[in-house]
């Protein structure tokens, strides 16, 4: 037991990432969690009546502590409307991949009719045991409301900047998470450009800014990452595209395959897929976008054109198609189930 699992009151200090894009599941949050880690459901795309049903089946998966986690920040300047700049900028970067592909151009759908606010309804309503956020910091009269409802908050900091000011606001655990890590870059007080600090640098520059536990996260796949994490002051490990590759995870059968292959060797950040900086494994197509004279739209109307051609590669069986988050530890995979990877990780720690 430590700070970390002895304020949750789980027994291993191991946060299964909370996807994004649909890739997360109930099975395997829930999976974790029986394991005795901490399973995470990444929300920040479901409307509030898709988030009860998510936390109903999870509740029903589990008795034991899981996380939700959402976007503070859901939508990018610029991007409350969609206009016909926009879609003249979109066609810009994806109409040649449109006929290339054969598939029409997506229609500009208006943004979610729900806000970041109405989902934490949803959290103070149905009770998670934690509720962790990225891309800024709630309203200081959130977290107090989850602190009253007995809800533990997790914030995400990409720098020791970021670190202190989520300190201050009054979170329960602060994420450090490195440059390494797959995915979106959840940088909020400069531009995740100027936020790429790795994790062997952040941790402990977290740690000097905070007496809470701090969870390390990203280039971490195995047992020497973890090791080498609690040598550098942290309580926890958060573990993202190990996760993805196991089977229970959502992400489609391609993506999770190329996971195991020397593809994995080669990833970038790039803004191209969403509009955010996220980190995939490189491929022809990211190649192509980021080859545009076209910026890139901002978030989320830049995943708006690219869905599209997500949805055709899934169709297809084509993970050239798709958006391969994966981090740099991606070599570092073995385990295709939750629980070889869980019972692997757990071993490590006795």
């Amino acid at each position: 037991m430590n700070a970390f699992t002895s304020r949750l009151g789980i027994e291993h200090p191991i946060i299964q990432g909370p996807f994004g894009g649909g890739l997360s599941s109930v099975t395997l949050a829930a999976a974790v969690s029986n394991a005795g880690g901490l399973g995470s459901f990444g929300a920040h795309h479901l409307s509030p009546t898709q988030m009860r049903e998510v936390i109903r089946d999870l509740q029903s998966a589990t008795a034991k502590p899981f996380n939700i986690n959402l976007w503070v920040s859901r939508y990018d300047p610029g991007a409350e409307e969609t206009t016909a700049a926009h879609r003249e900028d979109g066609l810009r970067q994806f109409g040649a991949i449109y006929e290339r592909l054969g598939i029409e151009a997506p229609l500009m759908e208006p943004p979610d009719d729900f806000s970041f606010e109405e989902q934490v309804e949803v959290i103070l309503e149905t009770r998670p045991a934690v509720f962790s956020f990225v891309f800024g910091i709630p309203d200081v009269g959130i977290l107090r409301e989850c602190t009253r409802c007995g809800i533990l908050t997790v914030g995400t900091a990409t720098t020791q900047e970021e670190a202190a000011a989520l300190d201050e606001a009054g979170v329960d655990m602060i994420v450090a998470t490195g440059s390494e890590a797959g995915g979106h870059r959840p940088s909020f007080l400069r531009s995740a450009e100027q936020s790429l600090t790795g994790t062997l640098a952040l941790v402990p520059q977290v740690r000097n800014v905070t007496r809470k536990p701090v969870i390390a996260a990203g280039g971490i796949a195995e047992v020497r990452g973890i090791r080498a994490a609690f040598q550098l002051g942290a309580d926890a490990v958060q573990i993202g595209t190990a996760f993805i590759a196991c089977e229970e995870s959502n992400c489609p059968p391609p993506h999770r395959e190329v996971l195991f292959t020397p593809s994995a060797a080669r990833t970038q950040l790039s803004r191209r897929f969403t509009g955010r900086l996220a980190r995939f494994m490189s491929t022809a197509l990211l190649d192509e976008l980021e080859n545009s004279p076209v910026p890139a739209l901002p978030f989320p109307l830049q995943a708006s054109f690219n869905h599209t051609v997500k949805t055709e590669g899934v169709r297809l069986g084509d993970s050239s198609l798709l958006p391969l988050y994966a981090g740099q530890a991606a070599l570092l995979i073995r385990h295709r189930k939750a629980s070889e990877l869980m019972g692997e990780l757990i071993t490590s720690l006795r």
